[in-house]
């Protein structure tokens, strides 16, 4: 019997897990090369997984609705034909050692114990670490190590809840009673005891993050309530941890876009007969790929105490999905054409639509551009998407009575021209408002006098 491994791929360079969401065959079912097997689910995209050999599928070793780390293997195939075998139960966990002290039982999701830390290197101490930024946090603010506490995650991992139920177990756990002493004589007057109430410690903090993690609130009479879709709980998380990791400064800035329209109108007939589509997107795309290779701090991100220059210059472009947002990134931007700009970005719009991107193509993005300006809007906030140090929204490009100068006679004069307000969104802990504020102006200045070579 020849047998063949089938992996939970790595499907981006920060997906560390992913969730079996559907099997698409079943025990003893005969497979193809590159037919897919199963489905997945990450916090970035769902994909289809195929058999990497033709033969029968033996052994199902994830059930669907598990999440696994990246390398787990999921199933095996026996490209010689072999009987298949049934799932093997799964087994059942082994009981937490007894901690030298049992503290109070109270009711909470997961039971509270102290236990030893996974060793060194194991799948099991990653993922502890990989706690979210949220549950580090509360942990830090009560002087917590994690290690001290069971997680109920995959693989021990310790959740918002597990770290809520600790501190609940020692809060209410009663103070050891030793041995009173005398007190000393003193001519002050006593002071009362300060009560429970008064010695407890604050919960503020936790508090705060139980209410700012998932806040509920009533429902009221003729509301109606549904869960949100995965995009949207993705992208809600997402927002969330962003808006929490980066401080976020805007800064505006004015464009006309009469250069971009004689270029345009020059070009129009040329690109008709190439089957190039060149909107305004790929010119704002074109101008912030040249711009950032003389702004590397806005090609760039923090990373603890670090600053990581990004050798490549890959722009995210949001698209509408309606409902729903995803950005895919156009690699190496600066290294491409006006036209090839245009044919990509109406290339990953048409597929990301038609939901037909890969996982690749929406990992990588070093800077992001967002055009609520599309859809009418004046100007937008855009938030800066994590691992990178800034994304720009462009506004709607509009007519508007401008005062220009008149090149011959110096004299200012009323004129209408198409101009459009662009927001960048910056990380003030690697960009500074300067920094921002001449970026920006190097925008203006490409796009306004827009070379005809491009």
């Amino acid at each position: 019997m020849a047998r063949i491994d089938v992996p939970m791929p790595q499907m981006g360079e920060s997906i560390a897990e992913g969730t079996v969401s559907r099997w698409l065959k079943q025990l003893g079912d005969r497979v193809e090369r590159d037919e897919p097997i199963l489905e997945i689910s990450t916090d970035k995209v769902d994909a289809e997984i195929p058999a990497p050999q033709s033969g029968t599928l033996i052994e199902i070793l994830v059930q669907e609705g598990a999440t696994v780390e990246v390398g787990t293997v999921v199933a095996i195939i026996d490209t010689e034909g072999g009987a298949a075998q049934s799932a093997p139960a799964p087994a059942a966990a082994e009981p937490a050692a007894p901690a030298a002290e049992a503290l109070p039982v109270t009711p909470a999701p997961a039971a509270v114990a102290a236990v030893a830390p996974a060793e060194a290197g194991s799948a099991e101490d990653r993922l502890r670490q990989r706690s979210t930024p949220v549950v580090r946090r509360m942990a830090e603010e009560h002087g917590v190590s994690l290690e001290t506490v069971q997680g109920s995650g995959h693989a021990g991992r310790v959740t918002k809840q597990d770290l809520e139920a600790y501190l609940d177990g020692k809060e209410a756990a009663p103070a050891g009673a030793g041995p009173a002493s005398a007190p000393a004589a003193t001519s002050a007057p006593l002071k009362a005891a300060p009560s429970a109430a008064d010695a407890a410690p604050s919960d503020l903090w936790k508090r705060f993050y139980s209410q700012a993690e998932h806040p509920e609130f009533p429902v009221r009479e003729g509301d109606r309530v549904e869960p949100m879709d995965k995009i949207r709980r993705l992208t809600a998380e997402h927002m969330v941890v962003a808006k929490r990791v980066a401080p976020h400064v805007h800064s505006f800035i004015e464009i006309d876009f009469t250069a971009i329209d004689k270029v345009r109108a020059q070009n129009k007939a040329r690109w008709a007969e190439q089957g190039a589509r060149v909107s305004y997107t790929a010119f704002v795309v074109w101008a912030l790929s040249r711009a950032l290779r003389e702004f590397p701090n806005l090609n760039a991100t923090a990373s603890g105490n670090h600053i990581i220059y990004r050798k490549h210059v890959n722009i995210g472009v949001a698209v509408d999905l309606d409902p729903g947002l995803i950005v895919p990134v156009i690699r190496e931007a600066d290294t491409l054409s006006l036209v090839g700009i245009g044919n990509k970005v109406v290339d990953l719009a048409d597929r990301a639509r038609g939901r037909k991107l890969s996982p690749d193509e929406i990992q990588g993005a070093t800077f992001s551009l967002t055009n609520p300006g599309v859809l009418g809007t004046m100007v937008g906030l855009p938030i800066i998407p994590k691992g990178t140090a800034g994304i720009l929204g462009t506004g709607s490009i509009e007519k508007r009575v401008v005062v220009v100068s008149d090149p011959l006679t110096g004299q200012d004069a009323m004129a209408i021209r198409k101009r459009s307000i662009f927001s960048l969104g910056y990380d003030h802990r690697i960009v500074d408002g300067a920094d921002a504020a001449r970026f920006l102006l190097r925008v203006k200045e490409i796009l306004e006098a827009f070379p005809d070579n491009a």
